[in-house]
């Protein structure tokens, strides 16, 4: 007998963990347009507007700015094959799962990561990041701008400053901060950047958005040898999606429609209002999440986009974010790596950083909370959180 399959029908849920997060219907309805081909005239206006809403949200002149066909990873991935050799060093700021991500990442292209290490929650120091550059031949510092795995953002002018003086190029993963935490490419002094579309943008997984200035772009050309993926290779990247459109590869279409009406929603809507209702949702959550009595793993610089809190002894993650999830339909996060069970992490990110959803988690959590025996008061945390936004 032929097995039978079902229509999709998804849960509608209400995603605060670290992505993706929930798409604007504009951005739904902007996917489900027709199809064109890629090299499409239509398409190819499309194209040359997407890379200028994304000079706008990066806040750069750079002329290489365009979305890789691949989520952040793949963003991260492109950068450093670009930029890395056999045998080159690189320092990387490791305090969390993604720097490490990219240790691993300079390994496989058969580079020397010189690790700058920081316990996880915590910033990494710029004296230990000139150490590593006085004490190494790197020409390329990489760092996380914001550390997903930990809710800690990066302060990015001081170590820019440290990589110029020694003439090494500033890599910056902005996955969890482009278009919702103060990020501006040249001002700050970062040379190549790289995000996700399905963070602070409301659009689904898939894009990873890229700039390079042409210092970059003149260092990745005149590498020795071939860039050792084809697929991410920006020489060939940058000849599809500059003027002359030479065939590279079928780009996703509906992905590229959904990006352009996310970021034209952010333009419209102006980077510094986004920021500061970033900033005014994080505020809110924290205070609401300390007055229930739970601790914040940074001690500084926390992420506007997403705060991670400690588990409190005694309490199992799981049936936490079980109850979250099966009684009120929220997502929230789970600890990476040596934070595994040990905190939450919750995203408020674009449309998603807004007094209901504030309001709604903690709400949710308080009961979650007193189900696993925890000592909290109804309200408490709300209320804490609503003080906030009546500023």
């Amino acid at each position: 007998m032929k097995k039978s399959y079902k229509e999709l029908s998804p849960p509608q849920r209400i995603l605060l963990g670290p992505g993706p997060s929930n798409v604007d219907p504009r951005v739904l309805k902007a996917m489900s347009m027709p199809l064109v081909g890629h090299l499409d005239p239509y398409f190819l206006e499309i194209m040359d507007e997407v890379m200028e809403l994304l000079r706008y949200v990066f806040k750069t002149e750079n002329r290489l700015t365009l979305p890789i066909s691949g989520t952040g990873s793949a963003g991260m991935e492109a950068c450093l094959v670009n930029l890395v050799g056999e045998g080159d060093e690189v320092v990387v700021g490791v305090n969390g799962f993604f720097g490490q991500r990219m240790s691993e990442i300079v390994k496989r292209c058969g580079g020397t990561p010189i690790e700058v290490k920081e316990p996880w929650g915590r910033a990494l120091k710029a004296e230990s990041v000139e150490k590593a550059l006085a004490n190494s031949n790197a020409r390329v510092v990489a760092v996380v701008h914001a550390e997903t795995s930990t809710g800690v953002l990066q302060p990015l002018k001081e170590i820019s400053k440290l990589a110029k003086k020694y003439d090494a190029l500033f890599l910056a993963d902005t996955v969890t901060s482009l278009g919702g935490v103060d990020l501006k490419i040249d001002q700050y002094g970062v040379d190549i950047s790289y995000s996700g579309s399905q963070k602070c943008l409301n659009c689904p997984p898939g894009l990873s958005p890229v700039t390079l200035n042409e210092k970059t772009v003149e260092f990745v050309k005149d590498r020795e040898g071939k860039i050792q993926s084809w697929y991410l290779d920006l020489n060939l990247i940058e000849k599809y999606w500059e003027e002359g459109r030479v065939y590279h590869h079928t780009a996703p279409i509906s992905m590229v429609y959904a990006l352009r009406e996310a970021l034209r929603i952010v333009y419209e809507d102006g980077l510094e209002k986004r920021w500061a209702q970033h900033l005014k949702a994080c505020d809110a959550l924290i205070k609401g999440l300390n007055a229930m009595g739970l601790e914040i793993l940074p001690t500084e610089n926390n992420l506007p986009s997403l705060t991670a809190v400690k588990i409190p002894e005694g309490v199992t993650d799981i049936n936490v974010r079980k109850t979250l999830l099966n009684d009120f339909n929220i997502e929230i996060g789970g600890g990476l790596g040596e934070l595994k069970g040990k905190i939450w992490r919750t995203g408020l990110m674009g449309i998603n950083a807004c007094e209901r959803n504030v309001i709604l988690v903690l709400e949710a959590l308080e009961r979650a909370l007193r189900k696993e025996g925890f000592p909290t008061k109804a309200g408490e945390g709300p209320a804490a959180a609503m003080e906030v936004f009546k500023e």
